[in-house]
């Protein structure tokens, strides 16, 4: 990446493979962004679903090596989340549990009253 990676970044996720170490430090900007090790599961599986597609594409060699070592390359990897849009995601999550409560309570309530 160059210095300023991540400048004006409101959505999406980014993962970087930071071979270097010095990523955070001199090739970030982090004003809109937070960096996460990759850890989560789910984050995991679609980074390895990404590098995997990435291969399937271009033959590329070192998606070949991240793929054959991946236990020593996905430490490697930062996350890049923009704040806002961790923010929307969360907000999205709750309007949708609450709309999923709200169908069951609808449903409990039918089921009362046809008894």
């Amino acid at each position: 990446t160059g210095r300023n990676f991540a400048a004006g970044m409101s959505g999406g996720v980014a993962y970087v493979l930071d071979l270097a170490g010095d990523f955070p430090e001199h090739r970030c900007n982090h004003e809109l962004v937070d960096l996460e090790d990759v850890v989560d599961p789910e984050d995991v599986e679609q980074l390895h679903d990404l590098v995997e597609r990435h291969y399937k594409h271009t033959k590329s060699n070192m998606a070949r090596k991240v793929l054959d070592d991946w236990t020593d390359f996905l430490p490697k990897f930062v996350k890049i989340m923009p704040r806002d849009y961790r923010l929307a995601l969360e907000r999205l999550a709750r309007e949708r549990e609450q709309a999923r409560l709200a169908a069951i309570e609808t449903t409990e309530e039918l089921n009362v009253k046809q008894n």
